[in-house]
């Protein structure tokens, strides 16, 4: 269909059943999304010419559950897809040229044909598509060009991860545009780590992509990092009486690479003590034995951050089995565990060099006393600044967030949900 008959579909209410999937049933939040697909559609029709073989395509931004900085070291984690989302209006252009426009930024395009990394490129977008494509195309699949306008709500600096949901809406639109759809959820996730290591130029893990791209909660064991195993829980989060929160503390995300970098630095340092590559490959007990020597050659932090991983690689494996055996209660009790392990263990709340700057720890302070025993509240990603994730029960949101907010800052507080779906066509969501 073109761009005109996808509009009138929208305002038909022809496609209100898959919004209603994807983001909530509720009048008022599916009149925002039906609003936001409509203005997309007036975005692209404004912006490119071509409007044949229209189409939605959707990538959610995803929310880490359990396994807080132990990818790296080849762990154990548990994440999960959220209700905010990436959102392309697409069409084919008969060319080897993926023009893309995205809310806010300029437009881009690639050709297809140029399949090799550029240096030029280097952290953008267009290196991205650039590896996607590239990687598709290596399959045998025969990739066309096509024109995409793209709008996101999936926050920035939030731990969210809109970076994954770009990769896999690409891979999404590829996939359904030129491939039939063949390309399973997984490996789309895969070759978008792929196009963010070799394109683009940054070392991820597949924790964000692989949640994004397969949806719902998903269990991730990194044992083998090139064929890591991965299970998707199909549980239920909206029975759970609770609502998940994102908690934007504020905190300034300046200069903290060198902070983020030292934990995995430390975790092999005594990784190193044993002559392994990462903890994975280490023994708890050996390391446990060997406490007295390794704290002489490595110092404390290191001993206290590989303690942590032993530890919370296990409760991302407990957190799982405790979804798949519907045990809520027991989901929230390790979840809130963990938080603690990420702050006493890991001790990565806050910069030690700056005591009086403590975002995090307030924010987790004032979650402890609002939610009393109830609920849980940890950490979110990768620490030091940033976001705090707290599960909140339904009759205590309204106080929490009211409470958050006049604390830390209006608009600070996002009540979001877990996403059943990962990338989607969303007009295809039912095929």
């Amino acid at each position: 269909m073109n761009i005109k008959e996808l509009k009138t579909m929208l305002k038909a209410r022809d496609i209100d059943r898959q919004l209603s999937l994807l983001y909530s049933s509720k009048p008022d939040i599916l009149n925002y999304q039906r609003n936001r697909y409509i203005k997309l559609a007036d975005f692209f029709e404004s912006t490119f010419s071509s409007n044949q073989n229209a189409s939605f395509f959707s990538a959610p931004g995803r929310t880490e559950l359990g396994g807080n900085h132990t990818d790296h070291q080849h762990g154990q984690v548990i994440a999960a897809a959220v209700n905010l989302d990436m959102v392309a209006c697409c069409c084919t252009n008969e060319s080897n040229i993926i023009r893309i426009k995205s809310e806010g930024f300029d437009t881009f395009e690639i050709n297809i044909d140029e399949e090799y990394p550029k240096i030029e490129e280097i952290n953008t977008s267009a290196a991205l598509v650039r590896g996607i494509s590239a990687k598709i195309k290596s399959k045998g699949y025969p990739l066309g060009g096509f024109d995409a306008c793209i709008t996101s709500d999936v926050l920035t600096g939030s731990g969210l991860s809109s970076s994954a949901a770009f990769e896999v809406l690409i891979g999404v639109i590829l996939n359904h545009l030129f491939c039939s759809g063949e390309i399973s959820p997984v490996e789309i996730a895969k070759i978008g780590q792929y196009a963010e290591n070799i394109y683009f130029g940054k070392p991820s893990g597949l924790m964000d992509q692989m949640a994004s791209s397969v949806g719902s909660a998903v269990e991730i064991d990194f044992k083998d990092i090139h064929n890591p195993q991965i299970e998707k829980i199909d549980f239920d989060f909206s029975s759970t009486g609770h609502l998940l929160c994102i908690i934007d503390t504020g905190a300034d995300h300046a200069d903290l690479t060198g902070e983020y970098s030292l934990i995995p630095s430390d975790m092999k340092k005594v990784a190193s003590f044993f002559g392994k590559e990462f903890l994975q490959e280490v023994a708890e007990d050996d390391f446990y034995k060997n406490i007295m020597q390794i704290r002489k050659i490595t110092g404390d932090r290191a001993v206290l951050r590989s303690s942590h991983f032993f530890a919370d690689t296990k409760r991302a494996l407990a957190l799982s089995l405790a979804l798949k055996n519907d045990n809520w209660n027991e989901f929230l009790r390790i979840s809130k565990e963990s938080g603690h392990s990420s702050f006493e263990y890991l001790q990565n709340v806050y910069v030690s060099t700056s005591p009086d700057t403590q975002d995090v720890s307030v924010a987790l302070a004032l979650c402890q006393y609002l939610l009393k025993e109830r609920g849980s509240f940890r950490v979110h990603g990768g620490g030091f600044a940033g976001t705090i994730q707290a599960f909140v029960p339904a009759d205590m949101l309204e106080n929490f967030k009211y409470n958050i907010e006049a604390s830390i800052g209006q608009g600070c507080c996002h009540v979001l949900s877990i996403r059943p779906y990962g990338g989607v066509n969303v007009l295809k969501l039912f095929v």
